[in-house]
């Protein structure tokens, strides 16, 4: 090692990726955590042993043990020595436990098992130039992307900062009654949200991954919209239907292959009055802006694993990641004929863009 290297800043970097590589592998304890009740049976019951939480999960109280013990080591979970117990606190448990809380953050380590999964592909595809389809990753990423997102749409489409009542006209028009395509719809969450907040408007989201399309049909099911709520199985270059008074993409569009083609289309099918509401993550095409964020780091790196490599899989002229930055997308769509443009609200996670006719 060169002389001049500084022993006091290569200690203190060794420490930063030491605390990195413990959280990649604690985030594997909170995906198991999250999927097995165990936050969700902690929360609001105070201090509990090992064998009480087994008990309420009716999983063995070995594994349960030494889950806890990580949990402990990584803050999550309080520990009395004395006592020999261990407590969610409240304002923890709003983070972990309750999925269709706003502030629920632990489905987000759902999709670390399809990060790892492919890594092998990813590698390839460093040589290769080629992309790992989104249909190529496993269940956890359409699930636990899913997961990861459903809260910030519970909290924001229409609570919140109001993404919807941000743009020009948009809540009037779905409240006497409007015509929504959901395009990029995932399990259909954002969908739903809407027409729970609206109901007598029609939905219909377009999704080209089968799998997550039938989960879609069956949680709207669910949810009991689905007289007024339909899934297709549509690339957001072919979805059907004219005349839309809204079309939405949720964090989809620098997923695709070829962007432009789905403004075109969307331009196509949207109303003379129509209004085109892009989210996309809150990041900066300015690589300095990102750094000390946290959220922003999240995102980049899936879009390094996740986003970058499904559009190139697609074969199509671009492949923006999730950190283009607004002058690039804004390019790309008034570049297919839009005339308007304007940033409507944003969040720390989202930026939301306002496109018309």
């Amino acid at each position: 090692m060169d002389a001049a290297v500084d022993e006091n800043r290569v200690r203190d970097f060794r420490r930063q990726v030491i605390e990195d590589a413990a959280a990649a592998l604690s985030g594997v304890t909170v995906s198991i955590g999250d999927r097995l009740g165990l936050y969700t049976a902690m929360a609001g019951a105070g201090p509990l042993t090992s064998q009480q939480v087994a008990t309420s999960t009716a999983l063995v109280e070995r594994y349960v043990r030494e889950w806890l013990a990580t949990q402990v080591a990584s803050r999550y979970v309080d520990y009395d020595p004395g006592e020999g117990t261990y407590t969610l606190p409240d304002e923890r448990a709003a983070v972990l436990a309750d999925p269709m809380a706003p502030n629920y953050l632990a489905g987000a380590f759902l999709r670390l098992q399809a990060a790892y999964a492919t890594e092998n592909q990813l590698v390839e595809a460093f040589h290769s130039g080629a992309g790992v389809g989104w249909d190529e990753h496993p269940d956890a990423l359409f699930s636990g992307t899913a997961k990861f997102f459903r809260s910030g749409y519970m909290a924001n489409i229409v609570e919140g900062q109001g993404w919807l009542p941000a743009l020009d006209g948009v809540v009037d028009k779905l409240t006497v009654g409007g015509w929504v395509a959901d395009v990029g719809c995932g399990f259909g969450y954002s969908t739903i949200v809407m027409a729970q907040a609206f109901p007598a408007s029609t939905f219909v989201g377009f999704d080209y991954h089968r799998p997550s399309i039938e989960s879609a049909r069956k949680l709207a099911a669910e949810a009991g919209v689905g007289d007024r709520v339909s899934f297709e199985v549509a690339s957001a270059q072919n979805f059907p239907g004219t005349g839309y008074d809204l079309i939405t993409c949720y964090d989809c569009l620098h997923d695709m292959g070829d962007p432009a083609a789905a403004a075109r289309h969307a331009l196509q099918a949207i109303a003379d009055d129509g209004t085109w509401m892009i989210v996309e993550p809150n990041t900066s095409e300015r690589l300095e802006d990102n750094i000390n964020n946290p959220v922003r780091r999240m995102f980049m790196a899936g879009s390094m694993i996740f986003c970058l490599p499904a559009a190139l899989a697609q074969q199509g002229p671009q492949a923006l990641g999730n950190h283009a930055g607004e002058q690039a997308i804004r390019d790309i769509v008034t570049g297919e004929g839009w005339s308007r443009w304007r940033r409507a609200t944003e969040t720390p996670v989202n930026l939301v863009y306002e496109a018309r006719p």
